[in-house]
């Protein structure tokens, strides 16, 4: 930094909220020092405005600044694994010939990276892996080096993809910086530890195909994914902690329990739901119906169609046309509906609304349509059509208070029925958005006021909202501590406008009511697969396809058994008839994750009672048939979470 009196000086924001008085061209780095020298000795990285950047990057007048140092947490650790990825590729180049590079980025877990002209398999992974440790062990100094558009492509020379990428940059840069560590380097915008011998414990875990930028129309490249942590006893963890993820897969349990199939005669990202499963899904649909009866909801229903003026009009066609599903059909162009809000607001629009009409609710369980890159679909976490529980009230400006509390209620029950942990988060305005900023600050301050009068611990994730307008967004955390999307509550005062949607106020003159999005799972396919895997298949039981199953011991019992599941038709009940013995029918019933079995023999059908077990317990319980249907009519409508007969 220079010390001249006649340096422009900038001012940035610390965390504390106090401000920091740096020159015009200081760095991370500099303001680190410019606090104090240890912390500068110990910088590692920054964020700026909430983005994670390189402590070589100018700061700028204004910018909220964080400083990250090792052992930073989860910021320093993406630039850990950050450098873990280059070790990956490095070791790979060691080995390998004519390997052209993609990209290697930091993930929420670990790392991957890209490569092109890449022939591996899985039982290369532990060669590359020790090559790595020998990087790791070198303890390489990780420089950086800014270099000029020309310089960095005679640098690139060879390499398609860095030079494409390379390309792009040249439209917004003068230079670009490059990260070498002993005789390998990358453009890379960083950031990075200091040194490979900063890296802790690394884990190659698996290949994969990947499509460059994640376009089908492009090459299939090879993509190697891994793991970092500080030290061997967190990676354990994790390690630990994805072998019981892989158990609890949805799509692993979806087939065992035949819930839903994905196949080639639909597409990656349409599945088919079976029996069973469609069974959960009407289960989840009548707890949010009753929710939104109580709540004073009107169901509608909107077509999977619209001609795309409608898109064009309510903004969709203009910010969302790239995951649209659009085609011809004569001389229209036609779009398969993204979201069901459009549709909602038309409804509303060919009424006639008095400011006592107001609130208006609407609710629709409506599947929509969104064109994700084939590489990006997984099971039921990512596909092309879903079903959003829809929620779209129309409000005057004075009750959107209200309305929003009364959401957050029902959230709250979700949350509460289904014993989930979870984190929320205000989502501001993102950089391709529709509106003023004074509609996007109004709406911003309304859901701030609502969060702080709850009382509500909540993140703000800047950037995050929808295009038309800033959201409540809620994350569940499952029983193995991961997060997941779920319920979300949109402020939107965008789309009355683009609609044009008024009521007639006590002034008798027209006013734009105010529209609030809300879903209360979120999708039913998301959180279906959230429950799938939460539960490890083992759904409560108003939830489980089968809740019941008798189990004869004989076929001299067969006929008592089938009088005693005609005893429980109010619940989902099957009798195993089969000629086996008792012990495979209750492994089997065991398997099929039912939550309680009915055995019957000479005893119970002489005393005219039951033996009761369930699934997670190995004793067997003798009770009258009314003691246990009361206690299920209980389990069942309390919507109980866990099994609490044998216990209680």
């Amino acid at each position: 930094m220079s010390d001249s009196d006649s340096q422009e000086r900038i001012a940035v924001v610390l965390p504390d909220g106090s401000e920091l008085e740096v020159d015009a061209d200081a760095t991370v780095e500099d303001c680190a020092y410019e606090i104090g020298p240890g912390l500068g000795r110990d910088t590692v990285a920054g964020k700026l405005d909430g983005d994670l950047v390189a402590k070589e990057e100018p700061v700028y007048d204004g910018v909220k600044l964080e400083i990250v140092t090792d052992g930073g947490g989860e910021e320093y650790l993406r630039a850990m694994r950050h450098s873990a990825s280059h070790c990956l590729a490095q070791a790979v180049c060691r080995h390998y010939d004519d390997v052209e590079l993609a990209i290697g980025p930091p993930t929420d877990e670990g790392f991957y990276y890209d490569f092109d002209d890449l022939e591996v398999d899985e039982s290369d992974l532990a060669t590359l892996e020790a090559e790595i440790e020998e990087i790791i062990d070198a303890d390489y100094e990780i420089e950086r080096e800014d270099l000029s558009i020309e310089e960095a492509k005679d640098r690139l020379e060879g390499q398609p993809y860095k030079l494409e990428l390379l390309e792009e940059l040249a439209d917004e840069e003068e230079t670009v910086s490059f990260y070498r560590q002993g005789e390998w380097e990358d453009l890379c915008a960083g950031p990075h530890v200091d040194s490979t011998g900063e890296i802790g414990a690394v884990k190659l875990l698996e290949i994969a195909g990947a499509y460059w930028r994640g376009d089908e129309e492009n090459p299939m490249q090879t993509r190697i994914y891994g793991t970092a942590f500080e030290d061997e006893s967190d990676l354990e963890q994790f390690l630990t902690r994805r072998e019981e993820a892989k158990e609890r897969d949805h799509r692993k349990i979806g087939r065992e329990m035949d819930l839903f199939s994905i196949q080639d005669v639909t597409g990656p990202g349409l599945p088919l739901y079976h029996p069973p499963g469609k069974t959960i899904l009407n289960e989840l649909a009548d707890f949010v119906t009753d929710l939104n009866e109580d709540t004073g909801y009107d169901y509608v229903e909107t077509p999977h169609l619209f001609k795309t003026d409608l898109w064009q009009k309510s903004g969709h066609y203009e910010n969302y046309a790239d995951d649209m599903f659009v085609f011809e059909l004569g001389d229209d162009e036609f779009g398969l509906k993204p979201m069901n809000c459009p549709g909602h607001a038309t409804i509303f629009d060919d009424g006639s609304w008095s400011y006592r009409d107001l609130p208006v609710r609407y609710a629709e369980d409506g599947k929509v349509y969104r064109k994700e890159q084939r590489g990006e679909l997984s099971g039921l976490s990512r596909v092309w059509a879903f079903t959003i529980d829809d929620g779209h009230l129309f409000v005057r400006p004075d009750q959107i208070e209200a309305e929003v509390e009364a959401i957050m209620d029902s959230i709250d029950e979700v949350l509460q029925t289904f014993d989930l942990e979870y984190e929320v988060a205000l989502a501001t305005r993102p950089e391709k958005s529709v509106g003023s900023d004074e509609i996007w600050e109004r709406a911003e301050e309304q859901l701030e006021a609502v969060l702080e009068d709850r009382a509500m611990e909540y993140d703000l994730e800047e950037g995050d909202g929808a295009f038309y307008g800033p959201k409540i967004d809620y994350a569940f955390e499952d029983a193995i501590g991961r997060k997941w999307d779920g319920p979300t509550v949109q402020l939107d005062f965008n789309m009355p406008e683009r609609f044009d949607l008024t009521y007639v106020g006590e002034d008798n003159e027209d006013h734009q009511p105010v529209m609030i999005h809300r879903a209360l799972y979120g999708s039913y396919e998301r959180f279906f697969m959230m429950l799938i895997e939460h539960f490890e298949g083992n759904f409560p039981l108003w939830l489980a396809p089968e809740q019941l199953r008798v189990l004869p011991i004989s076929d001299n019992n067969l006929e008592y058994a089938r009088e005693i599941a005609a005893e429980f038709d109010d619940f989902r009940v099957e009798v195993d008839d089969r000629d086996s013995t008792l012990e495979r029918k209750i492994r089997a019933a065991h398997d099929d994750r039912v939550p309680y079995q009915i055995i019957v023999g000479d005893n119970e059908q002489e005393a005219g009672n039951i033996s009761v077990r369930d699934r997670f317990e190995d004793q067997e319980y003798d009770v009258s048939i009314d003691a246990f249907r009361s206690h299920l009519e209980a389990e069942r409508d309390d919507k109980r979470t866990e099994p609490d007969f044998l216990q209680g």
